[in-house]
């Protein structure tokens, strides 16, 4: 059994606009039905429950925009899917952490955990399919990436303490971050 292995988790300010090609509706159904309905690949990334599916809060949400996640209840929110036992993602938080738990999607590879944007405010998860290896000359993230590869954004609430990130991978299967909450006095406005 592969054991517990810890990510990196890099910090990018300079580009958070990266995923400049956006998953519409329309492109999503139109990508599916062009994969002939039979590919195990597609449905385990976007399939209905996974971290990386537009459909996984009920109404599509292109993974590639940032979402304020901790502002649900992860009950509430994942419900329709829980009930189902078709979810492979949950979040909670405690005093001292926001913890978010995924399934990673079979196939995937080169998983990355970034933060991003204004004071590394968005959480970045993203991965490449095992087989899609991306052109050196071209960014995989610039064109239609959900062929190649899958991602989701998520808002960081205030609170987060972006500099003490962990991110682990277990068995190779689940990926588990867990973000420090700052302290009441390391929240107040400068």
């Amino acid at each position: 059994m592969p054991p517990r292995r810890a990510l990196e988790v890099q910090s990018d300010d300079r580009n958070p606009q990266k995923w400049h090609v956006s998953l519409t509706e329309d492109a999503f159904n139109a990508f599916l039905a062009g994969r002939g309905g039979g590919d195990d690949a597609a449905r385990a990334v976007f399939g209905e429950g996974s971290l990386f599916s537009p459909l996984l809060f009920g109404k599509f949400f292109d993974p590639a925009d940032a979402f304020p996640l901790w502002e649900f209840e992860s009950g509430a929110l994942l419900s329709g899917v829980h009930g189902a036992s078709k979810t492979s993602v949950d979040w909670m938080e405690t005093d001292a952490h926001y913890v978010l738990r995924a399934e990673l999607p079979e196939g995937a590879r080169k998983i990355k955990v970034e933060l991003c944007g204004d004071k590394g405010k968005l959480l970045e998860i993203s991965g490449q399919w095992r087989g899609k290896e991306s052109d050196a000359r071209d960014d995989w993230r610039t064109g239609r990436w959900w062929e190649r590869g899958f991602v989701r954004r998520i808002e960081l609430p205030d609170n987060a303490n972006c500099r003490k990130v962990e991110a682990h991978i277990d068995d190779d299967v689940s990926l588990e971050i867990k973000i420090p909450k700052n302290s009441p006095e390391q929240c107040s406005p400068d």
